[in-house]
């Protein structure tokens, strides 16, 4: 195979991008993957406590589903990291380490790559480079004082990295409540500022949240069960797995002693604003909730289980303060997710909807022929970007190129 003329170039070298090279290998599809960092950089990122939100037992790469000691626990970062290496060297993915892709342009006969290691040429390009790829801030952000140190989650590393003082986290989705809860473990005194986010109990009738998710079908729902394109930008089901995994929701939080406000609206005179939503907030996670469970006891009734015994939450009192004096606060952190970032640096902003996601038909773009993604959140399904359900999709692609 030339090294700089290849039928395929996957990008990205995460769990989507070795489970397609998985798939292209087992189809005899000659390609090369090419990763900006390490194996698994996104996950390399992550804060230092982080873990996994599912179980280990969901984490069903092709080729290479989870056989460990701990199938019931949840993998820690650098646990994630060593499985990912272990992958590639097991499928034998061809990646190239330390080689960034800066702009990808289509030719007559397939694409230009220029990269930080010269130019490539490929016959078909498969985009796996995460399911978001930007971190997204509120506008409001701007208005908050410069003294204030002001990160993304991504550039969240523990407590002790942050200077004295109080924290506010913006956004209540999975990273929002772990961040705000670990902090105040910590002993840090933190404001959440709410957005809305489902949320369920770790564990329902004595079975982890991610069975009844897998055996509802609630994994399985395609892009088009979305009420509007919008709402691909929703958070998952907030959950934790820290600690062999514990519920994590608003109400948690409020009992822990983490100060809950409605969302952020900004700063002015040295003070921070939030909305009078925070009732409303809660009340829409609750609705998500009970559309759940009811997902829940039509499993159960369909298949004659033992009843899960679930029930209704606990009145949410909502009290929050609308402005607080920023004087005390050392820093903000940043949750409010992410957005696909694909037309800062590719040249076919026509490939890419409103919300910057890929107009594709299984993966496979309807409007650049020959490229392809996989591992975008909600690209056919719910589970498409989950290390439960990327090689579904990652065949599919696969299989498309092949032939």
């Amino acid at each position: 195979m030339n090294e700089n003329a290849l039928p395929v170039v996957v990008v990205g070298a995460g769990q989507a991008g070795l489970a397609t090279s998985h798939e292209l290998t087992q189809a005899g599809v000659e390609h090369a993957v090419l990763e900006r960092g390490r194996v698994g950089q996104t996950w390399r990122g992550r804060w230092d406590s982080f873990c996994l939100v599912t179980p280990n037992w969901s984490v069903r790469l092709p080729g290479g589903h989870y056989d460990g000691p701990d199938p019931d626990g949840f993998m820690a970062r650098d646990e994630i990291v060593a499985y990912l290496e272990r992958y590639a060297d097991k499928v034998r993915a061809p990646v190239r380490e330390n080689v960034e892709v800066t702009s990808i342009e289509a030719t007559g006969n397939g694409f230009e790559l220029r990269t930080s290691e010269g130019d490539l040429r490929a016959g078909a390009i498969v985009l796996a480079t995460g399911a978001y790829q930007r971190p997204y801030r509120p506008a409001a952000a701007g208005t908050l004082p410069p003294r204030l140190l002001q990160i993304d989650v991504d550039d969240y590393s523990n407590e002790e990295s942050l200077p004295p003082g109080r924290v506010l986290v913006v956004g209540s989705a999975q990273s929002g409540c772990q961040v705000a809860e670990e902090l105040h473990e910590a002993g840090r005194e933190v404001v959440l500022a709410c957005g809305r986010a489902a949320w369920a109990p770790r564990r329902i009738g004595g079975k982890d949240l991610v069975w009844w998710l897998v055996e509802t079908g609630h994994v399985e729902a395609p892009l088009e069960s979305l009420p509007g394109p919008e709402a691909r930008l929703f958070g998952n089901i907030v959950a934790t797995g820290r600690g062999g995994g514990h519920d994590l929701h608003l109400r948690t939080l409020q009992a822990q002693g983490v100060v809950l406000a409605g969302h952020f609206l900004g700063a002015a005179e040295g003070r921070v604003r939030f909305a009078p939503d925070l009732a409303e907030t809660a009340a829409s996670s609750d609705e998500r909730h009970r559309q759940f469970m009811n997902l829940v006891r039509e499993l159960v009734a369909e298949r004659g289980l033992d009843d899960p015994g679930i029930e209704d939450p606990a009145p949410f009192a909502a009290n929050p303060p609308e402005e607080l004096d920023l004087a005390d606060f050392g820093a903000v952190v940043f949750t409010s997710g992410f957005r696909p970032d694909y037309t800062s640096w590719l040249s076919w902003p026509e490939a890419f909807d409103q919300h910057g996601f890929p107009i594709h038909d299984d993966g496979a773009s309807t409007v650049v022929p020959g490229l392809y993604f996989v591992g975008v959140h909600f690209l056919r399904k719910r589970k498409s970007s989950l290390l439960l359900g990327v090689g579904e999709d990652a065949a599919l692609v696969a299989a498309a190129i092949a032939d």
